[in-house]
């Protein structure tokens, strides 16, 4: 059978009712240009595009480069959104040939979000809550650092089952148990941090579907947990898609207690930040990146919170169709990374989110 007779066929079983989602899509940044001040961003407004490095269809992206010894390319780059207790971001990056990070076992820092507890002008290393999107040596991860909430009184006492005026990510016990935490000095006081990891280097120093030179989706979602009575319950979420496959989940989080139950995300941040210096020369880049309220689903072509036939017909107009041809487009690039042409692989992706919602 060809391949559009297989598409046809396709589209002939698809029938039924759908699950719908509600979303809201706080901003979008293309970084066609540098004119970031018209677009509410803040903080360091001078940074770098690159019209060489960029995915299909777009025509430039952020260039964050680290010369050797620097600890950045620059300072924090912010936005604000409307508070909310979900938080999603995507986007594409890509790493020079011979990216190496920070050659220890931690940073760099690249993506950050933190909330309304906190000023917005808030370094991010010392919050009451700060979320991070990163990769250390190859392997992606999430992290969380709520240094404010120490009881530096209580240093090394798990105070999880004693009160709600505490740390979740370290030095006053930890209050889930989903992935170790850590207490170190820094001082007169102390800093903490948790970090959910991926398990596998997912940016890999050969050519291949995982390798770091080459443009990659990656997404990113936390949902604050629950309080109840004044208790917070680990029911939070944290998760990281790269190229759709998602590599990092779990929804039996605490990602705030019950001190602080008006917590929300309201700013995002690029900082990227190798605390010892860049071992080498290297830079990394981003391209189109979005942050909503919640996931988006693959194959709502038209925004609707819904894949239906209506969805199916536009996809079904650019069949085939490559790069640079009317009838392409980067919203009918299902698969990720894109690679120029609508193709089976798109098809298999859509089928795969056929009936399926947004977190």
């Amino acid at each position: 059978m060809c391949k559009k007779s297989l598409f046809l066929a396709v589209l002939v079983l698809f029938s039924g009712v759908i699950n719908t989602s509600e979303g809201t899509v706080f901003f979008e940044e293309l970084f066609d240009d540098t004119n970031f001040t018209s677009r509410d961003w803040y903080d360091n407004t001078n940074t770098q595009i690159s019209t060489v490095e960029h995915i299909p269809g777009s025509t430039a992206s952020a260039e964050y480069h680290f010369n050797v010894g620097a600890t950045s390319p620059g300072g924090a780059m912010r936005k604000l959104f409307p508070e909310s207790e979900t938080v999603y971001v995507s986007l594409y990056i890509k790493h020079s040939a011979n990216w190496t990070g920070s050659n220890r076992p931690y940073h760099p820092h690249q993506f950050h979000f933190v909330t309304n507890l906190d000023s917005v002008w808030v370094g991010p290393a010392y919050t009451y809550s700060t979320y991070y999107i990163e990769t250390n040596e190859g392997e992606p991860r999430l992290a969380l650092q709520d240094s404010k909430n120490i009881d530096e009184t209580q240093i090394g006492v798990d105070l999880t089952n004693i009160t709600e005026e505490r740390a979740i990510a370290g030095c006053n016990g930890n209050s889930d148990m989903t992935a170790p935490d850590d207490c170190y000095s820094a001082g007169s006081t102390h800093r903490n941090g948790k970090a959910w990891k991926a398990g596998s280097v997912y940016f890999q120093d050969s050519p291949g579907p995982y390798y770091k030179n080459d443009w990659h989706f990656v997404e990113a979602y936390f949902q604050l947990n629950s309080i109840v009575g004044g208790i917070g319950i680990a029911d939070g979420h944290v998760k990281y898609w790269y190229d759709g496959e998602l590599i990092i989940d779990f929804e039996n989080v605490m990602l705030r207690t019950g001190e602080n139950p008006g917590m929300r995300f309201r700013q995002f941040l690029i900082a990227p930040y190798i605390g010892d210096g860049s071992p080498v020369d290297q830079t990394f880049w981003v391209d189109n990146l979005t942050v909503a309220d919640s996931r988006p689903i693959p194959g709502d072509i038209n925004d609707d919170d819904r894949v239906d036939s209506k969805d199916f017909a536009e996809f079904a107009s650019s069949w085939l169709s490559e790069l640079g041809e009317g009838q392409w487009g980067l919203d009918y690039e299902i698969s990720q990374p894109p690679d120029g042409i609508i193709n089976g692989f798109d098809l298999g992706a859509f089928t795969d989110n056929w009936l399926n919602g947004a977190n």
